[in-house]
């Protein structure tokens, strides 16, 4: 589960986005999957438990509106990922349907974001 604390006063929502920047080119010409999107948490929320359906779930890479665990392809380098949940807190609900693209999130949060902090995890298949 996620830990939530000091949101800054104002908050109406929140939104959370869950991302594998080491993907390799390969299989992905970025080089980032989407894990988890998430947003109009609501304000109030102090944890997220780990695939909790909270808020709206956006479009993950793999097209599914859900939570997609940690999973680096084993046939690839590098064999260890860094995982990046970034939460923002919000001045307003985002006016956006259950399926929204990482990308339509974040264009639709520009220029109501008070805060936002980030937790970088890694993990290694074996």
């Amino acid at each position: 589960a996620l830990s939530i604390g000091g949101v800054p006063e104002g908050t109406k929502s929140l939104a959370l986005i869950m991302d594998d920047p080491d993907v390799p080119k390969v299989l992905r010409a970025d080089g980032v999957f989407d894990h988890w999107v998430l947003f109009n948490i609501p304000a109030d929320t102090r944890e997220i438990p780990e695939g909790g359906s909270i808020g709206v779930a956006g479009a993950n890479s793999a097209g599914k509106n859900a939570y997609a665990g940690p999973c680096p392809p084993p046939q690839y380098e590098p064999s260890e990922h860094r995982y990046v949940f970034k939460l923002y807190a919000l001045d307003s609900e985002l006016p956006l349907q259950a399926g929204a693209t990482k990308e339509e999130v974040e264009k639709a949060m520009e220029g109501h974001i008070l805060g936002q902090t980030q937790l970088v995890g890694r993990y290694k298949r074996i």
